[in-house]
């Protein structure tokens, strides 16, 4: 079991700069402090030529809807690999290190998939959301995020035949084997076209349905609307203009919108330990840079007690928790509470 809480993930069906969005971002951010330090990869539509401006769109909504934060937004061109843009560049990813808030959309899922699995990129997003910082995918990237992604574009434009690609599966380590469908309930073609189940009908895509694994759940989410899993309480929250849609061992189960779900429906859900799956040097640097972060949100305090704070986030990050719980009573003692936040460990002075 893991003394991190992990960060909420919210995984929108589209519409991620419209205004039904707007109460998820709000939902997110909470809790958080200004200024939120928000990093936006432009990596989903890294093919194509206007991908700055793809995510500049969400930059520029951010800014507005967020402006109470006063966010400081970086867009990480981590476009290719085997290029000087790519998401194994440590200076292209620099932006996800101390980021309050990632955000991934719209582009090509298999793409997605094909850049980020195994990347830096990638490395530094999953333990940036270990470590408690939320994390927003929309259209593509919400696709992505399963354990098998649906190639939306070669199956819809270039008339492959149905199959399946492998997805980024963030939420396996949780136990969860997931399978994301966004734009469930598109309408686009009319009545001569059914383009719902994100483009493929529902004949279609009953037949998609046939060739995934059993133990594989599929979550359909509908246009401008976001679900939050929140894993460390366990719990879905369903936000935005339409409702989401759990198909598992052959059963349908729907949730509308402002509905919960228990995310112990969806698989086994368990809390990993925080760094499993991960580089170590990734995950190490992490700890050292909430560690700076520690030091510089309280300059008053003591340096002793700073040289505690900074002791206990170490033996966090070695996963010595008596040791930590030690030293949080040390900190405690010389008059200084510690609170862990997504940004790095908070000392506020008793009384």
């Amino acid at each position: 079991m893991s003394n991190f809480t992990p960060g909420l993930i919210a995984l929108l069906g589209s519409g991620e700069t419209a205004p039904a969005a707007g109460v998820v971002y709000d939902q997110l951010t909470r809790t958080a402090q200004a200024p939120l330090k928000l990093a936006i990869l432009e990596t989903p539509a890294g093919f194509q030529p206007n991908a700055a401006r793809v995510a500049g769109k969400v930059a520029e909504y951010l800014a507005t809807r967020l402006q109470r934060l006063r966010p400081q937004i970086v867009q990480l061109p981590a476009r290719a690999r085997g290029t000087a843009l790519s998401p194994d560049n440590p200076a292209t990813t620099e932006g996800l290190r101390d980021a309050g808030l990632i955000f991934l959309g719209p582009g090509s899922p298999t793409y997605t998939v094909q850049q980020l699995q195994g990347s830096l990129a990638w490395t530094r997003l999953v333990a940036r959301q270990r470590r408690g910082v939320p994390l927003v995918t929309a259209s593509a990237a919400t696709i992505a995020m399963g354990a098998l992604a649906l190639p939306v574009y070669e199956i819809y434009k270039v008339g492959a035949e149905l199959h399946w690609q492998p997805g980024l599966d963030l939420l396996r380590p949780y136990g969860l084997a997931l399978v994301f469908v966004p734009h469930w309930d598109n309408a686009e073609g009319g009545a001569e076209l059914d383009t719902s189940r994100c483009f493929m009908g529902r004949e279609r895509f009953a037949r998609l349905l046939a060739l995934l694994p059993d133990d594989l759940t599929v979550v359909g989410i509908d246009e401008h609307t976001g679900l939050i899993l929140d894993l460390g309480a366990g719990v879905g929250h369903v936000l935005g203009r339409g409702g989401v849609t759990i198909v598992r061992g052959g059963a349908e189960q729907r949730i509308e919108q402002k509905g919960r779900l228990a995310l112990s429906d969806l698989g086994p859900l368990r809390l990993p330990a925080p760094d499993v799956g991960l580089d170590a040097a990734v995950w190490a640097d992490m700890a050292s840079v909430e560690t700076v972060a520690a030091v510089a949100q309280e300059p008053a305090a003591p340096a002793e007690v700073l040289a505690l704070v900074a002791a206990r986030e170490a033996a966090r990050a070695s996963r010595d928790w008596a040791a930590a719980d030690v030293l949080r009573g040390r900190i405690a003692a010389l008059g200084w509470q510690v609170q862990d936040t997504p940004a790095g460990p908070v000392l506020r002075a008793e009384g």
